[in-house]
């Protein structure tokens, strides 16, 4: 976990500093707002409420939606593909660079799925796969351009029907 967080800190960002300095302002604006509003004690209370429903949910929504908007990828899947004298799922495809900004490396995350003909169960298993796999792709992916990727799922031996979720986070 330790390691997690130095890793998330040191590919922080100019931009993720703005977001969080601004959202703490935000806070603090909200907060003295509130401060202002005593007498009027419903509408203080839920000044304060929102300043800690921005400062707890603003940095993390903040966050996703400013990397997708900065580090937008596209996923072109080539071939999908049990391996049959192995116990592996073999997956390429390449990673597009739809940014404005050059990515410096990205990692591509798989999931592998049951399938169903039970409606509910399609719906809930996209979220708990069976199987996971990534790949770091050290590469500069200029903008416009892409990269190919193989990704090997193993062990495998899943023989039934099945689906993948791919997705790529790129800095």
């Amino acid at each position: 976990m330790k390691a997690k967080i130095i890793e998330f800190i040191h590919h922080l960002i100019i931009y993720d500093y703005f977001l969080f300095g601004g959202i703490f302002v935000l806070f603090l604006l909200l907060l003295v707002l509130a401060i202002a509003l005593r007498h009027k004690m419903a509408l203080a209370i839920a000044f304060v409420v929102l300043a800690f429903g921005v400062l707890t949910a603003g940095p993390i929504v903040g966050y996703l939606q400013l990397h997708h908007y900065l580090f937008k990828n596209k996923i072109i899947l080539h071939e999908v593909k049990a391996l049959q004298f192995t116990e592996a799922l073999l997956i390429k495809g390449d990673i597009s660079n739809t940014s404005k900004r050059s990515f410096q490396e990205c990692t591509v995350s798989t999931g592998v799925y049951k399938v169903t003909h039970n409606r509910y169960l399609d719906r809930l298993y996209p979220y708990v796969p069976f199987k996971k796999s990534s790949l770091k792709v050290i590469e500069s992916i200029p903008p416009g351009k892409s990269k190919p990727f193989k990704l090997f799922v193993e062990p495998f031996s899943y023989t039934k029907d099945f689906n993948i979720t791919i997705k790529a986070e790129c800095r």
